[in-house]
């Protein structure tokens, strides 16, 4: 894919699968089908199949089709497309504010070991 090329934002059944598929960087339908099992029984075969497939088609997967079984990999890292997202969330939902952001989410509740978490962070980061 061209570096110029912007990837589409995925669906939330697109980011489902990228959940999956990440942590295995490059795997066949039938791997992330049975991945996919483990939180979701009822998922089929033929749903991941041809969610992969429009995907790939998407720009969103990238397709080894080398070998009998196409092996398909994200096309974009984990936390570039996180980061992406976030930016398009904060332009969108609270006005380019990344405080805004921040705020909305601590009042949506953290658990205290979360919090302490993100208090150590913010110690880490003072000078």
């Amino acid at each position: 894919m061209n570096p110029t090329t912007t990837i589409p934002k995925p669906t939330a059944a697109e980011l489902d699968l990228l959940q999956t598929l990440w942590p295995l960087d490059a795997a066949t339908a039938k791997q992330v089908h049975a991945a996919m099992q483990v939180e979701r029984p009822d998922v089929t075969y033929a749903t991941v199949l041809r969610l992969m497939q429009i995907m790939h088609g998407k720009g969103i997967l990238i397709r080894d089709a080398s070998e009998r079984a196409h092996v398909y990999a994200p096309a974009q890292a984990q936390d570039s497309l996180q980061t992406n997202l976030l930016k398009d969330l904060i332009q969108k939902a609270f006005a380019g504010s990344a405080k805004a952001l921040v705020l909305a989410a601590l009042r949506s509740g953290l658990s205290k070991k979360e919090r302490a978490e993100i208090e150590r962070l913010l110690k880490d980061e003072q000078p």
